[in-house]
């Protein structure tokens, strides 16, 4: 099953300025994303940035790149820019692999390629893991996603979805016994068509209120299959701290 990872790139980030190049090991973090991505069985591993830098310093690696433009108001119009200029098929699937995230499990990427494979009727795939934490639950942070009973998504959202509505009548410290909620995890397939056909679809008023732009797809009609892990995948770098403890795991040898 052929498939093609994309990692989005940009080299302005509020919190943590040129976060793609912020070295780990010797190496700029968003190779060590690409070079996670390389063990995922994909057929091409490709950068799309909007910084020349990035693009220089994952070709010193061997890591191909591409050019995209700096005003993308998501990234998913960055990847359909990217899958343009690869003049990729439009089955071909599509990775899209967050360039901030070195220690995400080739397998989970692997994985979302073969869902999407298999769901012919979505134009996408992305994955969620069960919530068990009540602060999670009640996070607007944290987005949630619910599933029909077939595993696609029924809708996406920073509110408690399903709402337990006698037992949250009582107390919201606890989540009733038999209650499942899913929080969504942000990495998708895509085939190639979809992306294509993005751009043009205008933002739906779901997309502007929840400030989620997958639910673009859904108001116009796609379909978007979930995959439920078990665990919870590792976490990307936002932040000084977090790049610091990722360092230290490299340097254990815990992140190759």
């Amino acid at each position: 099953m052929p498939f093609t990872v994309l990692i989005p790139a940009r080299f302005a980030s509020t919190r943590l300025p040129g976060k793609p190049l912020a070295d780990i090991g010797g190496k700029p973090m968003v190779v060590r994303v690409a070079e996670r991505a390389m063990k995922s069985g994909a057929a091409r591993v490709v950068v799309a940035t909007d910084d020349e830098r990035v693009r220089a310093a994952a070709a010193g690696f061997g890591v191909a790149a591409c050019m995209t433009r700096d005003d993308h108001a998501t990234g998913t119009d960055r990847l359909a820019e990217a899958a343009a200029a690869l003049a990729l098929p439009d089955d071909e699937i599509v990775v899209n692999v967050q360039g901030d995230e070195p220690l995400l499990e080739p397998a989970l990427m692997r994985s979302m390629a073969a869902l999407l494979a298999q769901r012919k009727d979505a134009a996408m795939a992305t994955a969620c893991h069960a919530i068990v934490d009540p602060g999670e639950a009640f996070n607007p942070n944290v987005v949630k996603v619910v599933l029909d009973a077939n595993g696609y998504a029924m809708y996406f959202s920073r509110a408690t979805i399903p709402w337990a509505r006698d037992a949250f009548a009582k107390a919201t410290d606890t989540l009733p016994e038999g209650y499942v909620i899913y929080r969504h995890y942000g990495l998708y397939a895509y085939r190639a068509s979809f992306l294509r056909a993005y751009p043009a679809l205008a933002p739906s008023p779901l997309e502007r209120c929840e400030a989620l732009e997958q639910l673009r797809a859904l108001w116009h009609g796609y379909r978007i299959a979930v995959e439920v892990t078990q665990g919870t995948p590792a976490p990307g770098i936002d932040t000084a701290e977090d790049l610091a403890k990722v360092r230290a795991l490299y340097a254990s040898g815990g992140g190759e």
